[in-house]
């Protein structure tokens, strides 16, 4: 019997978050890639939370925007409601969130792909890799058709033998109901990859107009809406936004969730899976926090043109008449109708320390794994993975230089660091506080820290690259120019610092210390600077919190050259380090397992100590002597 038979230069399995970075990655760069998914009306499908960015999220989004990825672009097209989070902190935590119009996001990302040169869109299930020889070679669908191809990139999301729970309902099916795959675990386990059973949950979503918002607090959208995308005009940003609502559970919800506790299949030993700690039911909450007297409860719209609303906060698998029961107790929410009901669901996923920092499998060349299939957990993070993932299944199809992003030049490098370093034993969420040079990797740089890397590549444009390399030129340009103006403590000066309710001058000082005052900004003080430039917006900020935050910044960089200088120290690949004697037990077994691909990732393998580290730096510089001699 006679089956289809296709070439490709890539293929990418799925086309959620992730797929959709890797796939365009991939067909941007030149390479013929064909993209599979269980159903084209899954695209970059939000099954969760209607809403893209968000703490430490948003940091994630910025990047794959400087990177040269889509999902910036695709939210700013798509959004309905725009807010910059923790704005009353520092900027270094400050990130943007947007409610996106569900339907209309995976519409709009639909339909960038379907207009991409060099892609494919196929629906159809992938249910075997070819592998040679340690070397992948393509995919087999269920339908029997073989696409041969020269890098694979793994992006299944929650479909891996996927199922829904609520109460004693079990639906096998992915998000949505829609279908599941449940054949390519096989073929990964025959291949000796090693998988993890995950789980995660969403919450109802209820008729719009069974909700009393009489009793909650309307939350808008930031006046003046900042764009995610360094190419988005701000100018076109500026919409009419749609409201959420704030509400809280009581002591009677926590009552009826504790009284069914039973009937929900997390308790009661139904799932398998570990859910995230970061992103817990209802049910856990009530569990984890009893002290708690209330919890938040978000009111958000899926869309402009729907009654759908997301219930935030309130995610569960209690069955369909406590869900009733439950909600109903929520001021605003008492007569609420569901739409859909609260479900938790299971999935397979890999162990990802089987992963190199490029998200290339150790074992298997020429296969990449990127987002929730890695054990993550969210959109961000998926997207942020697909587009490495993608972007170095390119560059080893092209024989280039790949691409890797190290903790202290990205929040995506944190991320991927962490997933391929560290025994994830549940679904990992980013968070600010997981960076530890987060003051230099904030949001508002994300562009000056990383297009030159995306221009490197190929997926910036030498436009946007000139454009940063100008950027970069003005603001050292401004920051020295502002270090060196001194400011007399004159009648205009008083003046200004009195209606900023800032201390009176009794000497003169420089402008840049002025700048330095918590309650000052660079802006504040352009009418005591008359040789002022006409500056962008954005270059503004960076000249702000450059002299603002100037010695904490010198600091972290300083600790960053630190840090460089064992991730720039090499390991050899397939190394026995039972050979390094000195080392503890626990260490070469972990390092042995890891195989780590510098002095810095080994570092931070947990069971490896500063101790072994040094034994590991001696031996590496015997090595290095004992090779120049022989040479």
């Amino acid at each position: 019997m006679p089956y289809v038979e296709e070439n490709y230069d890539v293929v990418v399995v799925g086309a959620g978050h992730a797929g959709c970075e890797a796939a365009l990655a991939c067909a941007r760069l030149g390479l013929e890639t064909i993209v599979f998914t269980v159903s084209v009306e899954s695209i970059a499908l939000m099954p969760c939370n209607p809403n893209i960015g968000g703490s430490s999220k948003g940091h994630l989004v910025r990047e794959i925007d400087a990177l040269g990825g889509e999902m910036g672009k695709n939210i700013d097209k798509t959004f309905i409601q725009s807010k910059m989070l923790n704005v009353s902190k520092g900027p270094a935590v400050h990130s943007l969130r947007a409610q996106a119009d569900k339907a209309e996001y995976s519409r709009t990302m639909r339909m960038t792909m379907e207009n991409t040169d060099h892609l494919t869109i196929r629906q159809s299930e992938v249910s075997e890799l070819i592998v040679e020889d340690g070397v992948v070679k393509g995919v087999k669908t269920f339908s029997g058709a073989t696409y041969h191809s020269k890098a694979v990139v793994l992006c299944t999301g929650t479909y891996l033998k996927a199922r829904c729970l609520y109460g004693e309902v079990i639906n096998y099916t992915g998000p949505n109901g829609l279908q599941p795959a449940n054949h390519l675990t096989d073929s990964l386990k025959a291949n000796g990859v090693e998988m993890f059973r995950f789980k995660t949950g969403t919450p109802a979503r209820i008729d719009k107009r069974s909700v009393d918002f009489s009793k909650m607090q309307e939350q808008k959208g930031d006046e003046r809406v900042v764009p995610f995308s360094f190419t988005t005009n701000p100018e076109d940003v500026q919409i009419e936004q749609e409201s959420c609502w704030l509400t809280y559970t009581n002591l009677k919800t926590h009552e009826i969730i504790k009284n069914n506790l039973d009937r929900s299949p997390i308790y009661a030993g139904v799932i398998e899976g570990t859910g995230p700690r970061y992103c817990p039911s209802i049910e856990d909450k009530v569990v984890r926090f009893a002290d708690k007297e209330r919890h938040q409860v978000f009111i958000e719209p899926e869309g402009k043109y729907t009654n759908e609303m997301y219930i935030g906060g309130m995610s569960s698998s209690l069955p369909e008449d406590v869900q009733y029961e439950m909600y109903h107790t929520v001021p605003g929410l008492e007569n609420a109708k569901i739409v859909k009901n609260a479900y938790a669901i299971e999935y397979d996923c890999i162990n990802p320390r089987q992963l190199n920092p490029t998200l290339e499998f150790k074992k298997i060349k020429g296969l990449f794994s990127g987002g929730q299939f890695n054990g993550s957990s969210g959109y961000e993070e998926a997207a942020g993975q697909g587009l490495v993932a993608g972007i170095n299944a390119a560059m080893s199809v092209l024989g280039k230089e790949p691409l890797v992003l190290d903790r202290s030049e990205s929040y995506i490098g944190v991320l991927i660091d962490d997933l391929v370093t560290k025994d994830n034993k549940e679904p990992y969420r980013m968070m600010t506080s997981r960076a530890e040079y987060r003051l230099l990797l904030r949001q508002d740089n994300a562009d000056l820290r990383l297009s030159k890397k995306g221009y490197r590549v190929g997926l910036i444009s030498k436009e946007r690259y000139d454009w940063v390399i100008e950027k970069e030129r003005l603001i050292q340009e401004e920051v020295e120019r502002v270090e060196h103006v001194n400011i007399g403590a004159n009648a205009k000066t008083q003046k200004v610092l009195e209606e900023h309710n800032s201390t009176p001058l009794k000497n003169g000082t420089t402008l840049a210390e002025l700048i330095r005052r918590p309650e000052l900004s660079y802006e504040d003080l352009a009418e005591i600077d008359p040789e002022r430039p006409e500056l962008k917006y954005d270059v503004i900020e960076q000249v702000n919190i450059s002299i603002k935050y100037d010695g904490y910044i010198k600091r972290q960089m300083k600790q960053v050259k630190e840090f460089k200088k064992l991730e720039n120290k090499k390991l050899p690949e397939h190394f026995d380090y039972e050979q390094v004697k000195s080392l503890r037990i626990e260490a070469k077994q972990k390092l042995n397992l890891y195989q780590p691909v510098s002095v810095g990732q080994a570092s931070r393998i947990s069971g490896v100590s500063p101790a072994d580290i040094s034994v590991l730096l001696v031996y590496l510089e015997q090595m290095y002597h004992n090779q120049k001699k022989e040479n």
